[in-house]
C-alpha cells in the first residue's frame, strides 16, 4: 500500500472560470509520516495546493497520486483517506449540532450509503474527544464555542477519520500559544504514528523539535525544498520566501 503518500508531477491547477494556474508546475514527493510545512507569502497557492492534493480543485496539466491513487479520477476515495482542517471555519451560532455530532461526522465518509456509524466509529470518536481534551464539551452547541475550541473540534473531527494524510490550513490560528503547543504534540504524536502531516502555516513558533520538511512557494511555484529542525523552520521560509513578512 502507498499509505500516506503524495506524488506530484508538472502539476496546474486552476480555479473554475479561470485562464490563470494558480499552481504553475509543482512536482514534488511527500512519503508516508513525514511532518510537512507548507510556506510562503499570501497569494502563493498555498491553500490551492492542499485543495489540489484532496481532490478539492481539478487539475488542467500534470498528474497527481495520493495514497497510490490517481486524484483526478479517484477523488472521492482519496478523501475518504485525507482528512483536511480547512482555514478560518467558523460554524452559525445557531447551528443545531453538538460536538459529538461534529466529531463523528469525520467517520461519516467511511461508512458507505444508509449505513448508522457502530461501536468502531462511536471509539474513534471518543478517542479524538479525548486527545483534543474537549470531552467536557461533547453535549456543548457547536456554534457557542469559541474560535479555539471550535479549531480543536474540526481538529478532533478529522483525527477521528484515521487519516492516512493530515492536511491543515492554518491550525494555529484562533489558539493562544500555550494551546498551539498542546495540538503541535498531538500533529507530532499523529506523525509519528505514520500519518503524514501537511501543514499550511504563518506561525512557525509552536512547531515540534523534530525534523521538518520545508515547502516554500511563491507565484504558484514550488521555490524551495529541504529538511530541517522545526526551530530552523522560520528562518528558511522567511529567506526563501519572495515576502520577508511571510
Amino acid at each position: 500500500m502507498a499509505g500516506g503518500s503524495i506524488n506530484l508531477a508538472r502539476v496546474y491547477t486552476a480555479y473554475e472560470g479561470s485562464d490563470l494556474p494558480v499552481l504553475r508546475d509543482v512536482s514534488t514527493s511527500v512519503e508516508p509520516g513525514e511532518f510537512v510545512v507548507v510556506g510562503g507569502p499570501n497569494g502563493a497557492g498555498k491553500t490551492t495546493l492542499l485543495e489540489s492534493i484532496n481532490g478539492m480543485l481539478p487539475i488542467t496539466h500534470g498528474t497527481a497520486t495520493v495514497c497510490g491513487l490517481d486524484v483526478l479520477s479517484h477523488g472521492y476515495a482519496v478523501r475518504r483517506r485525507v482528512g483536511y482542517v480547512i482555514q478560518n471555519f467558523a460554524f452559525d451560532p445557531l447551528a443545531p449540532f453538538t460536538v459529538g455530532h461534529v466529531v463523528m461526522m469525520g467517520r461519516y465518509g467511511l461508512l458507505g450509503y444508509g449505513r448508522q456509524p457502530g461501536e468502531e466509529d462511536r471509539r474513534a470518536a471518543e478517542e479524538a474527544l479525548h486527545l483534543l481534551g474537549i470531552e467536557d464539551l461533547e453535549e456543548r452547541s457547536i456554534g457557542k464555542l469559541s474560535g479555539g475550541q471550535q479549531q480543536k473540534v474540526l481538529i478532533a473531527q478529522n483525527l477521528a477519520k484515521k487519516p492516512d494524510i493530515l492536511l491543515l490550513d492554518e491550525p494555529f490560528s484562533n489558539l493562544d500559544l500555550c494551546t498551539r503547543d498542546f495540538i503541535s504534540e498531538i500533529l507530532t504524536g499523529t506523525a509519528d504514528a505514520g500519518c503524514t502531516i501537511v501543514m499550511v502555516s504563518h506561525a512557525f513558533d509552536a512547531l515540534p523539535a523534530r525534523e521538518i520538511r520545508v515547502l516554500v512557494m511563491n507565484d504558484g511555484r514550488l521555490t524551495f525544498d529541504t529538511r530541517c529542525p522545526g526551530e530552523e523552520v522560520e528562518e528558511r521560509v522567511r529567506t526563501h520566501s519572495g515576502d520577508p513578512h511571510a
